[in-house]
């Protein structure tokens, strides 16, 4: 792709967890076109409940990603975002948007459909797309031959994960995403993926099978954002190499063009291991191994230290995305 960009350049974010909104948050007002495809197989916390409940579509996450892309006041995102404290028997821990959510949804018969309504109502500056129109669940095989089922299952199981996929939640069909999302993915100028949850909020997208072909077929720049730390029963011990191979092995096909590496130490003293329990050690730096999968890797200080953790710094990337689509249509 290097003709020169006649539109705002569009991005579609795929992803979940807490990382997602950070980068969709420092998107906003940089004159693009933002997409998020967001995960529908969290099955822990508000976001469980409510879905072993009434069966409904997480809504943990598309809050969060709303939030994040909604111009309303901060006053009514806060009211969106309440948690009701755990004294409050009857709602207890839920959030009020996941409530709200959870309710259009039934109203409407099915997520995509009340997102879409909900995100006019926010004010949302950007598309918000459900990976599909159904809860998934996610299922793992370990690498000692055992399988488990669920999001929170798999991680918390401490095992090293050699795969996973997805499946709706009676297994009567293959989970489809709808026609919208495949647009956006195929129309897009760029793919980014993460930060997040290697197998647990960015391959649940990926394992939908219309989803995973149109990422591996777009002319879009596939952009992959490395975690900074590993994560517990997930990607312990790993490179950023070993990140991408994953995601290479999943579609069968190296498809990720770009990866943002940080370069900045964290210090090790400064993590909070008991609050972050999830964080293990900061990823290890393997540019060699990227290159051989064909990855052009940017590598930058892109490092922000808050509470005690080590998190992205949204602005930072936010700038580098821009830049790589710049450099992408000079034909760099």
């Amino acid at each position: 792709m290097n003709e020169i960009l006649t539109h705002r350049p569009r991005i579609v974010v795929i992803g979940g967890g807490t990382g997602l909104p950070v980068i969709l948050n420092n998107l906003k007002n940089r004159n693009v076109d933002i997409t998020a495809v967001v995960t529908v197989a969290d099955d822990g916390g508000s976001s469980g409940t409510l879905r072993n409940y009434i069966n409904v579509v997480p809504p943990g996450d598309i809050r969060n990603v709303m939030v994040a892309l909604s111009d309303l006041p901060d006053i009514e995102k806060q009211l969106f975002q309440y948690r009701f404290r755990s004294d409050d028997q009857f709602f207890a821990g839920h959030a009020l948007g996941n409530l709200i959510i959870a309710a259009l949804s039934e109203m409407r018969g099915g997520i995509f459909t009340a997102v879409q309504e909900l995100s006019k109502m926010m004010q949302v500056d950007g598309h918000i797309y459900p990976a599909a129109d159904e809860p998934l669940e996610l299922n793992a095989e370990f690498s000692d031959g055992t399988f488990l089922s669920g999001e929170s299952e798999i991680s918390a199981a401490g095992k090293l994960i050699k795969r996973v996929w997805v499946e709706t939640t009676d297994g009567s069909h293959r989970p489809e995403a709808v026609s919208e999302v495949v647009d956006a993915i195929m129309n897009a100028d760029q793919i980014v993926l993460g930060p997040g949850s290697l197998f647990t909020s960015i391959l649940p997208n990926l394992m939908i099978d219309n989803v995973g072909e149109a990422v591996m077929e777009t002319s879009a720049d596939v952009v992959y954002i490395c975690n900074i730390m590993t994560q517990r029963g997930e990607t312990e011990n790993f490179t950023e190499a070993d990140h991408v191979r994953v995601l290479n092995e999943h579609l069968g096909k190296n498809f990720i063009n770009t990866v943002l590496v940080n370069n900045k130490e964290v210090p090790a003293a400064y993590i909070d291991h008991q609050k972050w329990d999830e964080v293990a050690q900061p990823v290890k730096h393997d540019f060699a191994g990227l290159q051989a999968m064909g990855c052009r890797v940017i590598s930058a200080d892109y490092l922000e230290l808050r509470d005690h953790g080590a998190f992205h710094n949204g602005r930072e990337v936010a700038d580098e995305l821009l830049n790589l689509i710049g450099r992408t249509n000079d034909g760099c």
